[in-house]
C-alpha cells in the first residue's frame, strides 16, 4: 500500500509518518513547499502529476482557530477550497480520500457525545471551512472517508498537554476552563487509526467503509480535569506542581467560540472498521513518557 498525504510538519503528520515507518507502509508527504493549500488552483494538477499512489490522507488543514476569525477566506481556501482539489485529482484517479476533520463542526449544544450524523452547525470561521472541506470532498469524491477527531496533543508541536507543563513549571496556579468537555485524542492513536482504515480502503473496500466517522480518546473530561491529570500523571518529573483552579469560559474569553461539549461517539468506526479507542488516561501516560523521553534526548 503506497500512502501519499498532505502535511509534514503537523502532529498528527509527523505520527503517521513514524507509524507508516514503523509498519512497513510506504507514505510519501507532501509539504507547504510542495504544495500550497492556501493556492487551491495548484492542488489539483500537483496530485494528477504525483506517481502512483493508493490513498490520499489529508492531515493538513488552516488550525488558528482565534485567527481564523479575521482569516476566514484564507482558512476556507485551506480547509475548503483546498480539500475540493484534492477529491477532483483522487476522484479523477480513483484513488479514495480519508480527511481528518473536526468537532468544531457541531454547536457543542448536544448533552450527550455527538454521532457522525448529529447535525452539524458550526459556530466559529474554523468550523465553517472544515465543514465546508467535509461537504466538498462527499459531493465530489463518493470513495472518502471523513474522520472527526477532538483535543489532539503529541509529543510535537504545539498543543494543550505541552503548553501545560510549561507554563506549570512557571506558574504555582493555573486558571483552567472547567465547562468545556471532550475527548483528548493522542495523535500517535489516530494515526494508527487512519493507517488501518486505509489498509481495508485499498485491500478490503465495501460500501460501509465510506462516509464520516468519529474518532477519540475514550472518556470525557473538562479541559481543567484534563490539566490536572497531566500534573498527577507527571509528577514525579515535575519541579513544581502547580494548583489547578477551574473557571468558566465567560473568565477566559477567546475570539473564536469553542463548542461546550466536544465529546464523539466513536462507535461507527469500531462497528465498521474493528478500530476501538483507547482511554484517554492511559493514550495521556504514554504520551508523557514520550516526552519524557524526548527531553531527556534533547529531542523537540
Amino acid at each position: 500500500m503506497k500512502i501519499l498525504q498532505l502535511g509534514q510538519t503537523g502532529q498528527l503528520a509527523r505520527e503517521l509518518i513514524v507509524r507508516a515507518a514503523r509498519d512497513g507502509i510506504e507514505l510519501k508527504s507532501l509539504s507547504r513547499s510542495d504544495v500550497d493549500l492556501s493556492r487551491p488552483e495548484t492542488v489539483e494538477s500537483t496530485l494528477l502529476d504525483e506517481a502512483d499512489f493508493d490513498v490520499l490522507v489529508i492531515s493538513a488543514a488552516y488550525t488558528a482557530v482565534d485567527k481564523a476569525e479575521e482569516e476566514e477566506g484564507l482558512a476556507h481556501l485551506v480547509n475548503g477550497d483546498a480539500v475540493a482539489a484534492a477529491a477532483r485529482a483522487c476522484a479523477r484517479r480513483k484513488i479514495p480520500v480519508i480527511h481528518i476533520s473536526t468537532d468544531y463542526v457541531f454547536d457543542g449544544q448536544n448533552p450527550s457525545p455527538y454521532t457522525p450524523d448529529h447535525p452539524v452547525s458550526p459556530v466559529s470561521a474554523y468550523g465553517r471551512s472544515k465543514l465546508a472541506g467535509e461537504k466538498a470532498l462527499a459531493e465530489i469524491q463518493p470513495k472518502h472517508v471523513i474522520i472527526r477527531t477532538a483535543w489532539v496533543y503529541s509529543p510535537y508541536g504545539k498543543n494543550f498537554v505541552k503548553t501545560m507543563l510549561r507554563v506549570g513549571a512557571q506558574h504555582p496556579e493555573l486558571r483552567v476552563v472547567d465547562d468545556q468537555r471532550g475527548c483528548p485524542t493522542a495523535a500517535g492513536d489516530l494515526a494508527d487509526a487512519i493507517l488501518s482504515v486505509a489498509q481495508r480502503c485499498v485491500v478490503d473496500p465495501t460500501p460501509m467503509c465510506w462516509g464520516v466517522f468519529h474518532y477519540g480518546g475514550k472518556g470525557v473530561v473538562s479541559w481543567c480535569e484534563f490539566a490536572r491529570a497531566i500534573f498527577e500523571i507527571s509528577q514525579p518529573t515535575l519541579k513544581l506542581l502547580p494548583s489547578v483552579v477551574p473557571i468558566s469560559t465567560s473568565e477566559y474569553p477567546t475570539p473564536a467560540k469553542r463548542p461546550e461539549n466536544s465529546s464523539l461517539d466513536c462507535s461507527k468506526i469500531l462497528d465498521v472498521y474493528g478500530i476501538d479507542t483507547k482511554p484517554w488516561r492511559e493514550a495521556l501516560g504514554e504520551t508523557l513518557l514520550e516526552l519524557a523521553r524526548r527531553e531527556s534526548g534533547g529531542l523537540t
